[in-house]
């Protein structure tokens, strides 16, 4: 009898048995696809962020050199213009979506790369403040490289990519 009530629970019970391992599968399933997506959605991030900053900091460079030699344009200024507008929109997506050790990296080539610009700006209008010309901000400009070397790096580390 005893043998016979066994036989009966485990066969009703292996169906919930079953059941209870599947759904924790799918549980287990979904987690490790959401991390990934997650994942991919930082790693585009990033790699958009790098992009744009790299961009925009060659655009600037490129437009002190033209605003130097006195050929910059028209087409020129809506190149740099354009750059600056994706750079913004990257930097803009960055912070709403990496962490805040990969912000204040971004934040520190922000820094130079809009001072620059602004830089850039009044030059071609012919207002420069006091001291400003197209050398000392291309000088100021190479403080971006490391910063855009560290900046890589955080994001290569966080995506857990080794250096």
């Amino acid at each position: 009898m005893i043998t016979a009530i066994v036989g009966v629970l485990g066969t009703l019970s292996a169906p919930l048995l079953s059941q209870r391992i599947s759904a924790r599968q799918s549980k287990e399933k979904a987690a490790a696809d959401e991390r990934r997506r997650k994942f991919e959605e930082r790693r585009a991030a990033y790699t958009a962020m790098n992009r744009a900053c790299r961009d925009f900091n060659t655009a600037l460079k490129d437009a002190l050199h033209r605003i130097r030699d006195d050929v910059y344009s028209d087409s020129d200024r809506a190149e740099v213009e354009n750059i600056r507008r994706t750079y913004r929109d990257r930097y803009a997506e960055a912070q709403m979506t990496v962490p805040e050790r990969v912000i204040d990296a971004v934040r520190a080539v922000n820094k130079i790369l809009a001072e620059a610009d602004a830089a850039a700006k009044r030059l071609d209008r012919g207002i420069p403040q006091k001291d400003e010309s197209p050398e000392l901000i291309l000088a100021a400009l190479k403080d971006a490289e490391p910063k855009l070397t560290a900046l890589t790096y955080i994001m290569r580390a966080d995506l857990g990519v080794e250096n």
